[in-house]
């Protein structure tokens, strides 16, 4: 490798329907690609702040600075465009106490744990830059990354649910956005069905603007805001706090992320052709120095977006380049305080119905991850792990030393690994007997 970058050779269309990351198309396509991209990531992103009570405008805008320093670290080899992660919503939620609506009191708790978790994302980046990801595929299996993923999922479940108890209205509205966000999942195709959940929360936004300001029956939504918003500013930025029972609770989530981030670029080394395997390390460095540097400004911890390799996947464009672009236009929605007015404006209800579609995406994920690498439950190891794990999460198992509380999360994340190394130990043993 002569360059960090590559020399990225123009094409005026793609070579058998394929453009390869180290390939660039005109600039006119570059920037309508990479506007799609960030269409593709807009859903989430914008989700994942407004359930943990974040900037969702904050959110969008270290998006894009954490994409663009994704790309430099990785010397602009890896196509990927870094969001907002979901895989930090129950911690974060456990570690602030917030309620579900509104700005988060707490955020400054949530983004010190966000910190230390990217400060240990980007710490096991370096030791993969070293010494490669055999020991991390050791310690992570399947069976565990699968249950611990899941496990997220149904922690979360209660929190989705409680939001729309307390009136019959709100629980209509939220069964409507289910119902919207399912149908563009099943009628879509191609781009729109990448963004169903954005194609369903529009869709049931609509239909709530309609019975509540249209017909009287709610509480309507106050669209005055997003007149008195500027269409040009700075978002809010907020300043982390170091607690370390916070730090210790959130900064597991970089278990996740190792492993989600793995599993991606695999998916697209796979689907370009390319050996991405020498800069797996350095993605993981990229993304926890992203991670570090949108939590230490208020934003969210990022991860890899799924959405996005599944554009890749159906246009076949793989120049990282578009990934450029697409940072470049989310940090201009991130200058824009009308923009995330318009986000503040999502009625509660429709923000529970997507939630509880979401958490629910969270948990089948991590069953998808013991299908796709087939996991078999009938091994007593495996089925140990995975039925102690997901009733340490879903009941929220905690642990409590002094003033120090380790969340139902945390517990199962470790209890899975440690869990999994004794009975494999165990299993290993009695072989050779």
């Amino acid at each position: 490798m002569s360059s960090w970058f590559p020399r990225w050779r123009r094409v005026e269309a793609a070579r058998q329907g394929v453009v390869a990351p180290d390939e660039r198309l005109p600039a006119a396509q570059t920037l309508l690609m990479g506007i799609q991209h960030a269409v593709a990531m807009f859903g989430s992103t914008v989700l994942a702040p407004l359930l943990m009570g974040f900037d969702p405008n904050l959110a969008i805008l270290m998006s894009g600075i954490g994409t663009l320093l994704f790309f430099v670290v990785v010397g602009g080899r890896v196509p990927s465009y870094l969001g907002s992660s979901f895989a930090f919503i129950g911690v974060v939620i456990a570690a602030t106490g917030y309620a579900g609506s509104g700005g988060n009191p707490s955020i400054g708790l949530a983004l010190g744990g966000i910190i230390a978790c990217g400060a240990i994302y980007a710490l096991i980046g370096l030791v993969v830059m070293a010494s490669g990801t055999r020991w991390i595929e050791f310690l992570l299996p399947p069976v565990v990354t699968g249950a611990i993923v899941m496990t997220i999922g149904l922690n979360l479940a209660p929190v989705a649910v409680s939001s729309v108890k307390g009136s019959n209205f709100d629980a209509a509205m939220a069964l409507v956005t289910i119902l919207c966000i399912g149908l563009a999942a099943v009628l879509t195709r191609g781009m729109l069905q990448r963004l169903l959940i954005l194609v369903g929360l529009m869709a049931a936004y609509a239909i709530y603007a309609l019975v509540t300001n249209g017909l009287g029956w709610g509480a309507p939504i106050d669209f005055s805001i997003i007149e008195n918003a500027a269409w040009f500013g700075l978002p809010a930025f907020t300043a982390p706090t170091f607690s370390p029972q916070a730090m210790v609770l959130i900064a597991p989530v970089a278990v996740i992320l190792v492993a989600e981030n793995l599993g991606h670029i695999k998916a697209v080394g796979a689907m370009t052709g390319r050996d991405l395997d020498p800069y797996i390390g350095r993605a993981f460095l990229g993304d926890g120095l992203a991670t570090m540097v949108s939590g230490a400004s208020g934003g969210t911890g990022v991860t890899t977006y799924a959405e996005n390799i599944g554009v890749m996947a159906v246009t076949r464009v793989y120049s990282t380049l578009i990934f450029v672009a697409a940072a470049g236009f989310a940090i201009l929605l991130g200058f824009s305080p009308r923009f995330g007015a318009l986000i503040q404006t999502i009625p509660g209800p429709v923000l529970a119905g997507a939630s509880i579609v979401v958490f629910g995406l969270i948990a089948v994920a991590g069953a998808r991850i013991w299908i796709q690498n087939e996991v078999d439950l009938g091994d007593n190891t495996n089925l140990i792990v995975a039925a102690v794990t997901l009733v340490l999460g879903a009941g929220n198992f905690s642990i409590a030393v002094g003033d120090f509380t380790l969340d139902g999360i945390g517990t199962a994340t470790f209890g899975a690994i440690l869990l999994h190394l004794v009975l494999r130990h165990g299993a290993g043993c009695r072989r050779h007997d």
